[in-house]
């Protein structure tokens, strides 16, 4: 079965990460002496990179550079960040639409009401009753929302943008207040999301919800929020113990 290796897979991509410790039995774990010239062990693969390290100093500052299900975690919160901030910015034009149509309810009335009028002729020739449409009707509705009224709607729009595009930035950074954010933020619209669907249902929708409940349900436990599976403390720990740095300290010890 076909595994994927992440470490490999991002040091090809972006390089691989050296750091030489001032503690020398691990400098001597990390560090080769080639005919090419000195070599370092990547902190993420493992595997000897040459030249010069790209830092050094005592082993508790070297970078925690996310291995294996760390990595892999993190691929998936930047996957959900890319999400959060596409929809982030669909709900701002959607806010701005809202608010400039607040702006010019009339000449928009107007404008409809001419273009039904102009149609009114073939609609009478297919035997459609555009008067007592519902869609005709749904759209008169729209224009006797008073202005204070859309105006609100743009504003909580936008403000909701905002949300989705802070989750999104502090998923792609991978920081845990954005974890926490994200999994309030998502499941508080859930109960919105599931009344969409008792109105119409659509494979967008469902597809929607289905992501947002999954995303939800991921963080939660992988990041072990809320206390679960130990909370911080555990989820610390792990990411810890996958630490090169962490696992080379360990093998010099045995």
């Amino acid at each position: 079965m076909f595994k994927r290796d992440w470490d490999r897979r991002t040091c090809a991509k972006r390089g691989h990460t050296t750091y030489a410790p001032s503690e020398s039995h691990l400098r001597e774990r990390l560090h080769a002496a080639t005919a090419l010239g000195d070599a370092w062990r990547c902190l993420r693969c493992g595997d000897f990179a040459l030249g010069a390290p790209d830092g050094s100093g005592p082993a508790a500052n070297a970078p925690l550079v996310p291995r294996g299900k760390a990595l892999r975690d993190l691929f998936i919160l930047r996957f959900l960040a890319v999400e959060r901030v596409l929809r982030g910015v669909l709900i701002i034009l959607a806010a701005w639409a809202v608010w400039k149509f607040s702006n010019s309810q009339n000449a928009v009335r107007d404008l409809f009401d001419q273009d039904l009028t102009a149609f009114k002729p073939v609609a009478d020739h297919f035997h459609y009753d555009l008067d007592h449409s519902p869609v005709v009707d749904t759209i008169r509705k729209t224009f006797d929302y008073r202005h204070n009224t859309l105006v609100i709607v743009a504003a909580a729009l936008l403000a909701y943008a905002l949300i989705e595009l802070v989750e999104g930035v502090g998923l792609w950074l991978g920081r845990r207040w954005a974890e926490y954010l994200t999994v309030i933020a998502t499941a508080a619209f859930l109960p919105l999301e599931v009344y969409e669907l008792t109105e119409k249902v659509s494979a967008f929708k469902i597809a929607t919800l289905l992501l947002n409940v999954l995303a939800v349900l991921w963080i939660l436990v992988s990041k072990r929020l809320f206390g679960l599976r130990g909370g911080v403390e555990a989820f610390e720990a792990e990411r810890h113990s996958a630490s090169f740095l962490e696992v080379e300290t360990a093998a010099g010890t045995v």
